[in-house]
Protein backbone atom coordinates (compact mmCIF):
# COMPACT_ATOMS: atom_id res chain seq x y z
CA UNK A 1 0.00 0.00 0.00
CA UNK A 2 1.21 3.63 -0.88
CA UNK A 3 0.85 6.54 1.09
CA UNK A 4 0.98 10.09 0.80
CA UNK A 5 0.13 13.76 0.29
CA UNK A 6 -1.71 14.97 -2.88
CA UNK A 7 0.48 17.39 -4.22
CA UNK A 8 -0.40 20.60 -3.03
CA UNK A 9 0.78 24.14 -2.33
CA UNK A 10 -0.90 24.29 0.86
CA UNK A 11 -2.71 22.07 3.66
CA UNK A 12 -5.76 24.27 3.05
CA UNK A 13 -6.60 23.25 -0.31
CA UNK A 14 -9.60 21.34 0.88
CA UNK A 15 -11.75 23.57 2.33
CA UNK A 16 -11.26 25.91 -0.26
CA UNK A 17 -12.29 23.17 -2.90
CA UNK A 18 -15.75 22.47 -0.50
CA UNK A 19 -16.27 26.24 -0.41
CA UNK A 20 -15.09 28.05 -3.65
CA UNK A 21 -14.15 25.50 -6.10
CA UNK A 22 -17.42 26.16 -8.34
CA UNK A 23 -20.22 28.89 -6.66
CA UNK A 24 -23.21 26.08 -6.97
CA UNK A 25 -21.70 22.45 -5.74
CA UNK A 26 -24.50 20.97 -7.70
CA UNK A 27 -21.37 21.25 -10.72
CA UNK A 28 -19.73 18.43 -9.12
CA UNK A 29 -22.18 15.84 -11.35
CA UNK A 30 -21.43 17.40 -14.12
CA UNK A 31 -17.53 17.64 -13.65
CA UNK A 32 -17.25 13.73 -12.72
CA UNK A 33 -19.68 12.64 -15.42
CA UNK A 34 -17.67 14.73 -18.24
CA UNK A 35 -14.53 13.35 -16.89
CA UNK A 36 -16.33 9.75 -17.42
CA UNK A 37 -17.35 11.16 -20.91
CA UNK A 38 -13.46 11.89 -21.45
CA UNK A 39 -12.32 8.37 -20.83
CA UNK A 40 -14.75 6.63 -22.69
CA UNK A 41 -13.47 9.18 -25.79
CA UNK A 42 -10.43 8.83 -25.32
CA UNK A 43 -10.55 4.99 -25.69
CA UNK A 44 -12.46 5.20 -28.78
CA UNK A 45 -9.47 7.38 -30.11
CA UNK A 46 -6.54 5.14 -28.90
CA UNK A 47 -8.94 2.34 -31.18
CA UNK A 48 -9.48 4.47 -34.60
CA UNK A 49 -5.51 5.27 -34.28
CA UNK A 50 -4.73 1.58 -34.13
CA UNK A 51 -3.38 1.93 -30.30
CA UNK A 52 -6.03 0.32 -28.82
CA UNK A 53 -7.43 -3.21 -30.48
CA UNK A 54 -9.56 -5.07 -28.20
CA UNK A 55 -13.43 -4.97 -27.73
CA UNK A 56 -14.68 -1.56 -26.56
CA UNK A 57 -18.33 -3.38 -25.68
CA UNK A 58 -20.32 -1.35 -23.30
CA UNK A 59 -19.46 1.85 -23.51
CA UNK A 60 -21.86 4.22 -21.25
CA UNK A 61 -21.64 5.73 -18.38
CA UNK A 62 -23.77 4.92 -15.32
CA UNK A 63 -24.75 7.16 -12.62
CA UNK A 64 -25.85 5.02 -9.24
CA UNK A 65 -27.07 5.94 -6.23
CA UNK A 66 -26.93 3.62 -3.16
CA UNK A 67 -29.26 5.56 -0.26
CA UNK A 68 -28.46 3.13 2.30
CA UNK A 69 -25.05 3.59 2.05
CA UNK A 70 -24.34 7.06 1.35
CA UNK A 71 -22.87 6.54 -1.67
CA UNK A 72 -23.18 8.13 -5.09
CA UNK A 73 -21.27 6.25 -7.81
CA UNK A 74 -19.91 7.26 -11.07
CA UNK A 75 -18.71 4.25 -13.32
CA UNK A 76 -17.19 4.04 -17.33
CA UNK A 77 -15.58 1.62 -19.46
CA UNK A 78 -13.16 3.97 -20.63
CA UNK A 79 -9.05 4.56 -20.64
CA UNK A 80 -8.63 3.71 -17.34
CA UNK A 81 -5.55 4.55 -14.90
CA UNK A 82 -2.86 2.91 -13.65
CA UNK A 83 -0.54 4.09 -10.73
CA UNK A 84 1.56 6.02 -12.18
CA UNK A 85 -1.22 8.10 -13.93
CA UNK A 86 -2.88 8.24 -10.40
CA UNK A 87 -0.18 9.81 -9.22
CA UNK A 88 0.57 12.26 -12.03
CA UNK A 89 -3.62 13.09 -12.85
CA UNK A 90 -5.07 12.84 -9.16
CA UNK A 91 -2.08 13.08 -6.62
CA UNK A 92 -1.07 16.74 -8.42
CA UNK A 93 -4.21 18.60 -8.40
CA UNK A 94 -4.47 20.57 -11.41
CA UNK A 95 -2.40 18.50 -13.91
CA UNK A 96 -4.92 18.61 -16.47
CA UNK A 97 -4.82 14.69 -18.19
CA UNK A 98 -6.97 15.67 -20.91
CA UNK A 99 -4.94 18.86 -21.74
CA UNK A 100 -2.14 16.57 -22.52
CA UNK A 101 -4.26 13.85 -24.35
CA UNK A 102 -5.60 16.90 -26.25
CA UNK A 103 -1.87 18.14 -26.93
CA UNK A 104 -0.76 14.81 -28.34
CA UNK A 105 -4.32 13.72 -30.61
CA UNK A 106 -5.04 17.39 -31.85
CA UNK A 107 -6.15 16.46 -35.06
CA UNK A 108 -8.84 13.60 -33.64
CA UNK A 109 -9.63 14.56 -30.32
CA UNK A 110 -11.90 16.95 -30.29
CA UNK A 111 -14.57 15.53 -27.81
CA UNK A 112 -12.45 15.77 -25.02
CA UNK A 113 -14.00 17.98 -22.64
CA UNK A 114 -11.62 18.64 -19.97
CA UNK A 115 -9.08 21.29 -19.93
CA UNK A 116 -7.93 22.15 -16.16
CA UNK A 117 -7.76 19.01 -13.74
CA UNK A 118 -9.97 20.32 -11.25
CA UNK A 119 -13.02 18.65 -11.90
CA UNK A 120 -12.29 15.42 -9.79
CA UNK A 121 -11.70 17.49 -6.83
CA UNK A 122 -15.09 19.04 -6.98
CA UNK A 123 -16.34 15.96 -5.50
CA UNK A 124 -14.81 16.81 -2.19
CA UNK A 125 -17.53 19.76 -2.36
CA UNK A 126 -19.79 17.30 -1.25
CA UNK A 127 -18.46 14.36 -0.09
CA UNK A 128 -16.65 13.43 3.54
CA UNK A 129 -14.52 10.31 1.56
CA UNK A 130 -14.33 9.79 -2.12
CA UNK A 131 -13.21 6.27 -3.99
CA UNK A 132 -11.30 5.54 -7.11
CA UNK A 133 -11.39 1.76 -8.46
CA UNK A 134 -9.43 1.90 -12.17
CA UNK A 135 -8.40 -0.53 -14.40
CA UNK A 136 -5.91 0.91 -17.10
CA UNK A 137 -6.90 -0.46 -20.71
CA UNK A 138 -3.37 -1.06 -21.11
CA UNK A 139 -1.91 -4.95 -21.48
CA UNK A 140 -0.70 -6.12 -18.09
CA UNK A 141 -2.23 -3.58 -16.20
CA UNK A 142 -2.94 -4.00 -12.32
CA UNK A 143 -6.22 -2.92 -10.72
CA UNK A 144 -5.82 0.33 -8.50
CA UNK A 145 -7.41 1.84 -5.39
CA UNK A 146 -7.26 5.58 -4.11
CA UNK A 147 -9.26 6.17 -1.13
CA UNK A 148 -8.77 9.89 0.50
CA UNK A 149 -11.00 11.43 3.80
CA UNK A 150 -10.54 15.47 2.33
CA UNK A 151 -7.83 15.89 3.87
CA UNK A 152 -4.15 16.01 1.97
CA UNK A 153 -3.45 12.14 2.98
CA UNK A 154 -4.38 9.45 0.64
CA UNK A 155 -3.81 5.91 0.55
CA UNK A 156 -3.28 3.86 -3.00
CA UNK A 157 -3.21 0.22 -3.32
CA UNK A 158 -3.67 -2.62 -5.64
CA UNK A 159 -7.43 -3.71 -5.74
CA UNK A 160 -9.44 -6.80 -8.02
CA UNK A 161 -11.06 -4.78 -10.14
CA UNK A 162 -11.34 -6.48 -13.04
CA UNK A 163 -13.06 -4.98 -15.78
CA UNK A 164 -11.57 -2.03 -17.49
CA UNK A 165 -12.40 1.86 -16.64
CA UNK A 166 -12.75 3.53 -13.59
CA UNK A 167 -15.36 3.95 -11.20
CA UNK A 168 -15.83 6.66 -8.36
CA UNK A 169 -17.60 6.37 -5.43
CA UNK A 170 -18.62 9.43 -2.73
CA UNK A 171 -19.71 9.41 0.52
CA UNK A 172 -21.79 12.34 0.83
CA UNK A 173 -21.46 14.30 3.80
CA UNK A 174 -24.52 15.21 5.85
CA UNK A 175 -24.73 18.73 4.34
CA UNK A 176 -25.50 17.21 1.21
CA UNK A 177 -28.25 14.52 1.43
CA UNK A 178 -30.56 16.04 -1.13
CA UNK A 179 -28.19 14.21 -3.89
CA UNK A 180 -28.57 10.58 -2.21
CA UNK A 181 -31.91 11.07 -4.03
CA UNK A 182 -32.59 9.50 -7.61
CA UNK A 183 -34.79 12.60 -8.33
CA UNK A 184 -32.52 14.87 -7.70
CA UNK A 185 -29.73 13.39 -9.46
CA UNK A 186 -31.86 12.81 -12.64
CA UNK A 187 -32.60 16.17 -12.78
CA UNK A 188 -29.04 17.06 -12.89
CA UNK A 189 -27.94 14.75 -15.67
CA UNK A 190 -30.68 16.47 -16.93
CA UNK A 191 -29.79 19.74 -16.75
CA UNK A 192 -26.26 19.50 -17.69
CA UNK A 193 -25.78 15.56 -19.32
CA UNK A 194 -28.68 15.48 -21.44
CA UNK A 195 -27.06 15.56 -25.19
CA UNK A 196 -23.39 14.21 -23.97
CA UNK A 197 -22.00 12.19 -26.85
CA UNK A 198 -21.87 8.97 -24.98
CA UNK A 199 -25.00 7.35 -23.15
CA UNK A 200 -25.61 8.21 -19.79
CA UNK A 201 -27.64 5.67 -17.65
CA UNK A 202 -29.15 6.52 -13.79
CA UNK A 203 -31.82 4.50 -12.12
CA UNK A 204 -34.47 2.61 -14.04
CA UNK A 205 -37.29 3.25 -16.63
CA UNK A 206 -40.63 3.36 -14.61
CA UNK A 207 -44.19 2.28 -15.21
CA UNK A 208 -47.34 3.50 -14.28
CA UNK A 209 -48.96 0.11 -12.11
CA UNK A 210 -51.83 -0.22 -9.71
CA UNK A 211 -52.09 3.47 -8.93
CA UNK A 212 -48.36 4.14 -8.71
CA UNK A 213 -44.91 4.81 -10.81
CA UNK A 214 -42.94 1.38 -10.43
CA UNK A 215 -39.39 0.64 -11.41
CA UNK A 216 -38.85 -2.04 -14.49
CA UNK A 217 -35.81 -3.51 -14.98
CA UNK A 218 -35.22 -1.02 -18.33
CA UNK A 219 -31.98 0.95 -17.01
CA UNK A 220 -32.70 4.56 -17.78
CA UNK A 221 -30.78 6.66 -20.89
CA UNK A 222 -30.59 10.24 -19.58
CA UNK A 223 -29.31 11.73 -22.83
CA UNK A 224 -29.92 12.39 -26.32
CA UNK A 225 -26.20 11.57 -28.32
CA UNK A 226 -26.89 13.12 -31.38
CA UNK A 227 -28.48 16.49 -30.83
CA UNK A 228 -29.62 18.65 -33.58
CA UNK A 229 -27.00 21.21 -33.69
CA UNK A 230 -24.40 18.33 -34.09
CA UNK A 231 -25.56 17.41 -37.16
CA UNK A 232 -25.65 18.77 -41.23
CA UNK A 233 -28.94 21.19 -41.76
CA UNK A 234 -29.13 18.83 -44.94
CA UNK A 235 -30.04 15.78 -43.10
CA UNK A 236 -32.27 17.28 -40.75
CA UNK A 237 -36.26 18.07 -41.98
CA UNK A 238 -38.37 20.91 -40.51
CA UNK A 239 -40.07 18.37 -38.48
CA UNK A 240 -36.59 17.79 -36.66
CA UNK A 241 -35.97 21.32 -35.71
CA UNK A 242 -39.77 21.95 -34.52
CA UNK A 243 -39.44 18.79 -32.27
CA UNK A 244 -35.77 19.45 -31.31
CA UNK A 245 -37.22 22.99 -29.67
CA UNK A 246 -40.58 21.22 -28.24
CA UNK A 247 -37.76 19.01 -26.90
CA UNK A 248 -35.95 22.09 -25.28
CA UNK A 249 -39.10 24.38 -24.26
CA UNK A 250 -42.16 21.53 -23.77
CA UNK A 251 -45.35 23.06 -23.98
CA UNK A 252 -44.26 26.35 -26.46
CA UNK A 253 -45.93 26.92 -29.79
CA UNK A 254 -44.00 26.14 -33.24
CA UNK A 255 -41.19 28.37 -33.42
CA UNK A 256 -41.47 31.19 -36.39
CA UNK A 257 -37.92 30.33 -37.66
CA UNK A 258 -34.84 28.99 -37.50
CA UNK A 259 -31.21 29.77 -37.76
CA UNK A 260 -28.91 26.86 -37.88
CA UNK A 261 -25.21 28.42 -36.99
CA UNK A 262 -21.75 27.30 -38.11
CA UNK A 263 -18.87 29.68 -37.13
CA UNK A 264 -15.55 28.91 -37.53
CA UNK A 265 -14.02 32.02 -36.74
CA UNK A 266 -13.25 34.09 -34.44
CA UNK A 267 -14.13 31.04 -32.50
CA UNK A 268 -15.78 27.79 -33.32
CA UNK A 269 -19.85 27.92 -33.01
CA UNK A 270 -22.46 25.43 -33.90
CA UNK A 271 -26.11 26.07 -32.99
CA UNK A 272 -29.52 26.83 -34.18
CA UNK A 273 -30.84 30.28 -33.17
CA UNK A 274 -34.93 29.87 -32.44
CA UNK A 275 -37.15 32.42 -32.93
CA UNK A 276 -40.43 32.40 -30.93
CA UNK A 277 -43.95 33.54 -31.41
CA UNK A 278 -44.20 36.39 -29.06
CA UNK A 279 -47.92 37.48 -28.23
CA UNK A 280 -47.34 39.78 -26.12
CA UNK A 281 -44.85 41.82 -24.31
CA UNK A 282 -45.11 39.47 -21.27
CA UNK A 283 -43.40 36.75 -23.35
CA UNK A 284 -40.09 38.35 -23.87
CA UNK A 285 -37.27 36.69 -21.98
CA UNK A 286 -34.01 38.39 -23.20
CA UNK A 287 -31.10 36.26 -23.71
CA UNK A 288 -32.62 33.18 -23.45
CA UNK A 289 -29.78 31.19 -25.07
CA UNK A 290 -28.41 27.60 -23.76
CA UNK A 291 -25.30 27.73 -24.38
CA UNK A 292 -23.30 24.46 -24.33
CA UNK A 293 -19.53 23.51 -24.89
CA UNK A 294 -18.69 19.79 -25.97
CA UNK A 295 -22.60 18.99 -25.33
CA UNK A 296 -22.20 20.03 -21.70
CA UNK A 297 -24.45 22.24 -20.16
CA UNK A 298 -22.60 25.37 -19.32
CA UNK A 299 -25.08 28.02 -19.25
CA UNK A 300 -28.80 29.28 -20.16
CA UNK A 301 -28.24 33.32 -18.98
CA UNK A 302 -26.07 34.72 -21.94
CA UNK A 303 -26.12 38.43 -21.79
CA UNK A 304 -25.49 40.69 -24.93
CA UNK A 305 -26.78 38.09 -27.54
Amino acid sequence: MQKGQIGVTTENIFPVIKKFLYSDNEIFLRELVANAIDATQKLKTLASFGEFKGELGDMRVEVKVDKDAGTLTVTDHGIGMTADDVNKYINQIAFSGAEEFVNKYKDNANSIIGHFGLGFYSAFMVSKRVEIRTLSYKDGAEAVRWDCDGSPEYTMELCDKSTRGTEITLWIDDDNKEYLEQSRIDMLLKKYCRFLPVPVVSGKEQEWKDGKYEDTDRDKVINSTEPAWTRKPADLTDEDYRNFYHELYPGQEDPLFWIHLNVDYPFNLTGILYFPKIKSNLDIRKDRIQLYCNQVFVTDSVEGV
